[in-house]
């Protein structure tokens, strides 16, 4: 018998969740004719058609990265920087498209400004009051779920721990259903101890009694014939069943679930860039790269200059790196050596190294040889933000005695990174030193956000460009 297996796994989106969709609307309604009324403007059809483009953009962002979806068991901050995000990332594209595709000049861009910076705060402000409001009556009881957790293990015991540190979440947890113990379970580093309510007979039972609103499997992948008896028996009962694979208790870079053809798969190792995420990094680069080349200009053709005048030689270098999902790419650098070894084997710069010349010292120094790589992020080819690119050489050295470290390939190489401003930059004389930067390389890319682009280049003019282990 063939069962219809379509849409197996889709977001949730709570009631909740459809009012923000209606308040988002008012919100920056409101904050469009709060500005309208502010500068005494009269509204006029290109002010509408401004309106209208930034809310269908910022529907088509929060859709792609469904922020529509339920946020009970997540931080407020990941909400808010996300509603940040696609708010500014829609405000531009209202810019871009009012300027080049309707000529429309007739909102002033010190009102789209003041709007943008109205609706900002408008829309963080209601969000935070509404979980503040929502929190409090989940804390009281309301709006709370009864939920069970089968299996006791590792991952279950680990669950249980973030159900129960955070009752804001709404979910009271009634206890463990485990076969191999009936033991009350202390969660580690707590006085807190659950209670194991019975075995899995009397987990299906209690679901069949309505007394269990969700009930999640945290079952080791090995127990299948368990997990299919559970799933069977729990489809006569009316209790919401999540499975939670062990897969979890890994290191994962970035999972997350995909269907294919309506069977679905969950992802171990994947790259954030892609769909919204990825248009949004390409709108950062070029925007980031075009404004920097601009300024850097003048001062990167008296630097190629001096390079030519105080060392035989061209005054660029280019190495050949690992770019995304490995792909070989060419970096650009003002030459700062005597050599230009881009072979099999390279020996990375040291203290006081006889190869560097006396102006390519200064340049290292300053991280000014690097500048030539924001012509890389024009083309595509690198980011301005990302894990700093190494030599093929110590790619091929290095991936055979630090796991993950080919991970980092899943995003492109930047000119500055995670690593960099952290302190993990020049040379790399021992591996803990390069364990540590893929450590940070691979944070970035598992919390990657624009938000958190935007503060590492931040913190790069205080903190990246000069630093003791520039040699």
């Amino acid at each position: 018998m063939m069962h219809n297996q379509n849409g197996i796994i889709r977001s949730n989106e709570p009631m909740l969740a459809v009012l923000h969709r209606w308040l988002d609307i008012l919100v920056i309604g409101l904050a469009f004719v709060l500005v309208l009324w502010w500068q005494d403007t009269t509204l006029h059809r290109d002010h509408w058609i401004s309106l209208l483009v930034t809310l269908f953009l910022f529907y088509l962002i929060n859709d792609f990265s469904q922020l529509y979806g339920s946020w009970r068991g997540e931080e407020s901050f990941k909400e808010l920087r996300q509603v940040g995000g696609n708010w500014a990332v829609a405000f531009a594209g209202m810019f871009v498209a009012d300027y080049f595709l309707f000529q429309n000049t007739r909102l002033p861009d010190m009102d789209k400004i003041i709007w943008f910076s109205t609706g900002l705060i408008a829309l963080l402000f209601y969000r935070v009051g509404l979980r503040h409001t929502m929190r409090q009556l989940r804390s009281r009881g309301y709006n709370t779920r009864s939920v069970a957790i089968a299996g006791s293990g590792p991952l279950g015991q680990r669950l249980a721990d973030n159900i129960v540190s955070t009752p804001w979440m709404g979910l009271n947890l009634m206890g463990f259903y485990d076969d191999k113990s009936g033991d009350p379970v202390p969660l580690a580093g707590t006085p807190v101890s659950i209670p194991t309510n019975g075995d899995m007979q009397a987990l299906v039972r209690d679901a069949k009694a309505g007394i269990i609103d969700k009930i999640y499997i945290t079952l080791p992948m090995r127990a299948e014939l368990k997990i299919k008896w559970l799933l069977d028996e729990l489809s006569d009962s009316t209790a919401s069943v999540y499975i939670i694979p062990d897969v979890f208790v890994f290191d994962l870079l970035h999972a997350r679930s995909e269907s294919i053809n309506g069977l679905p798969s969950i992802s171990i190792f994947d790259t954030p860039m892609d769909g919204a995420n990825r248009i949004v990094k390409r709108i950062e680069d070029i925007v980031l790269s075009c404004i920097i080349l601009a300024l850097i200009a003048l001062p990167m053709l008296f630097i190629a200059f001096c390079v030519r005048m105080t060392s035989p030689g061209p005054a660029l270098f280019r190495q050949k790196r690992y770019g995304i999902d490995g792909k070989p790419i060419e970096v650009w650098k003002f030459r700062s050596m005597k050599v230009m070894e881009n072979g099999g084997k390279v020996t990375q710069a040291t203290r006081n190294d006889n190869r560097i010349t006396p102006f390519g010292a200064f340049l290292r120094k300053t991280s000014l040889d690097e500048l030539p790589q924001f012509i890389n992020v024009l083309r595509g080819e690198m980011s301005i933000v990302g894990p700093r690119p190494h030599a093929i050489a110590h790619n091929e050295e290095y991936r055979k005695v630090i796991s993950g470290y080919m991970l980092r390939h899943k995003v492109k190489p930047g000119i500055t990174g995670w690593a960099q401003i952290n302190g993990w930059r020049g040379e790399t004389d021992t591996l803990d030193k390069m364990e540590k930067r893929i450590e940070f390389d691979l944070d970035y890319i598992r919390n990657w956000s624009l938000f958190l682009d935007l503060k590492i280049v931040f913190l790069t003019v205080f903190k990246g460009f000069i630093n003791k282990n520039a040699y």
